[in-house]
């Protein structure tokens, strides 16, 4: 009877384990690239064209960004904490899986290098972008998003090259509080002027 008890307990872990190897294996499934590609061919690639590139510059670039960074904008965008009346409506038609694959198909192409415009601005923007603003509680944005804009993978989008347009529309959507899915940045936008955010959207446009 002893030895029957054992062998069910055996039996019991065995199942147990089995199992979490599963659910491990299940999270941690890869991205499906072709079904992601298929996705931005169908919902995306008329905003932000089929690979992410430099599409229309009031829309983001998205080559090269980190996957992450992309399922939260995305997962946002469908539960309304981000508000767009485009994406909020383009993302509720996504499934997780197809924000996860839709994500790492953009992250695999490569970010192609931008330019500033104004080169009266570049020298201001260059000053906030690494050193911050003190008197004003600006911290560098280089603490954050690293000194050539590659970001920090599920913690910071990349801004290297991001186009100019984009930028300053976000930074001054996080001060007027239209933009409300980050309390870091919005308290950090409150303190810079018209000026300061038209001068780090031109630096970052050509950071690289």
């Amino acid at each position: 009877m002893k030895r029957f008890l054992n062998l069910i307990a055996v039996a019991s872990v065995a199942l147990s384990l089995s199992g979490l190897a599963q659910a491990s294996e299940t999270k941690a499934a890869k991205p499906d690239l072709a079904a992601g590609e298929a996705k931005v061919t169908a919902v995306c690639s008329a905003c932000h064209t089929a690979d992410g590139s430099r599409g229309a510059p009031t829309n983001p670039i998205l080559q090269g960004q980190h996957p992450e960074y992309i399922v939260k904008q995305l997962t946002e965008f469908k539960e309304g904490k981000r508000k767009n009346a485009v994406m909020n409506g383009m993302a509720a038609a996504l499934s997780p899986e197809d924000m996860k694959n839709v994500a790492a198909y953009f992250a695999t192409k490569k970010a192609k290098d931008g330019a500033a415009k104004n080169k009266d601005l570049v020298a201001l923007g260059e000053k906030i972008y690494r050193g911050g603003i003190a008197k004003k509680n600006v911290p560098a944005c280089a603490g954050c998003h690293s000194p050539n804009g590659a970001g920090m993978p599920a913690q910071y989008p990349r801004l290297a090259g991001q186009h100019g347009d984009y930028t300053k529309a976000q930074l001054t959507a996080f001060r007027q509080g239209e933009r409300t899915n980050s309390a870091q940045m919005a308290a950090i936008a409150a303190n810079l002027s018209d000026k300061e955010i038209e001068a780090l959207a031109d630096y970052i446009a050509g950071l690289r």
